[in-house]
């Protein structure tokens, strides 16, 4: 394996189980996410409104409005058309996708914007930062090179989209990429109406100190949203989003929705601070650390 591939895999926030990967660990790591097997999971109804069409690895969801259909994040690659299926599997149209919001222009959230721009009209939106951080994909090595959707909207923080009855809202969150877009948006469990919020960047797998600030200030900014209820990260592992989804599955009427957990959320964002201020002492210091301990203890809460 090239260096070059290993520098993407550290400059991609990528879930390595170690730094210091050798050729084999990485090719178990390229094989896993290519594997369909592993990859494909049955899309899934959250709240009313709100469909999960990811694979194992990387969140999307789908946003039902009265006006057509908001994607969180696009996947990738080969994975793109399986997001497509899965809306068709659950009865939802593809050709109503009216957006496509990116959380940060790492290839895995942007990848396959391009194509679901090009083949269904979606707009596509993606902060000033991470437009620019997007087009270096168009140049990465195999299998991280990700084509660019034509330039559409600039997510400003404190702006939002509406479409029909639903609006998101926009929260550059910076840190893990220095424009991270994390949103904010209502989700229907019956009557019941609740704040959801997709944080747009956990790991921690970035160089120099700067970066460090925005990532601890991003996220003391979130600890103090005491109003979100709930969490739909864009990796599924940070928010427990397939142990949710089974408990869902199994609810007795009058049971709590199990993805409602805003003291679930305010310990992870915490958490996710303690780490960032961890790291930002270190470079400081004049420490490098392991570029991927905060990945991993993002993806593996306690």
């Amino acid at each position: 394996m090239k260096r070059a591939l290993i520098g993407w895999l550290c400059a991609l926030a990528l879930a390595l189980p170690a730094a210091g990967q050798d050729d084999e660990g990485i090719e178990a790591l390229l094989a896993r996410w290519n594997d369909p097997a592993i990859q494909e999971v049955a899309p899934f109804r959250i709240f009313d409104n709100v469909y999960y069409v990811g694979i194992e690895w990387v969140s999307a969801y789908a946003l039902e409005t009265s006006a057509g259909l908001i994607l969180i994040d696009s996947l990738y690659g080969r994975w793109t058309a399986r997001l497509i299926a899965n809306l068709i599997t659950l009865g939802l149209d593809p050709h109503d996708i009216r957006y496509v919001l990116c959380t940060h222009g790492h290839f895995d959230h942007h990848g396959g914007a391009a194509a679901l721009q090009k083949r269904f009209g979606a707009r596509v939106a993606m902060t000033e930062n991470d437009w620019a951080l997007a087009a270096q994909s168009e140049n990465a090595p195999p299998p991280f090179a990700a084509p660019l959707p034509e330039r559409d909207i600039v997510a400003r923080d404190g702006g939002a989209i509406r479409l029909g009855d639903t609006e998101v809202k926009f929260h550059e969150t910076p840190g893990h990429t220095t424009g991270v877009l994390s949103l904010e948006f209502r989700v229907r469990d019956g009557d019941a109406e609740h704040v959801a919020f997709t944080l747009g960047g956990a790991g921690l797998n970035f160089t120099g100190a700067p970066q460090a600030e925005s990532y601890v200030a991003s996220m003391e900014r979130i600890e103090k949203f005491r109003h979100v209820q709930v969490s739909l990260p864009n990796h599924p592992a940070m928010g427990q989003v397939f142990e949710r989804a089974r408990r869902l599955a199994d609810r007795a009427a009058g049971e709590t929705h199990p993805f409602v957990d805003p003291e679930g959320f305010s310990a992870w964002i915490a958490s996710l601070r303690a780490q960032g201020q961890q790291k930002l002492a270190l470079k400081r210091a004049g420490i490098g650390g392991n570029p991927m301990q905060g990945l991993r203890e993002a993806l593996n809460p306690d």
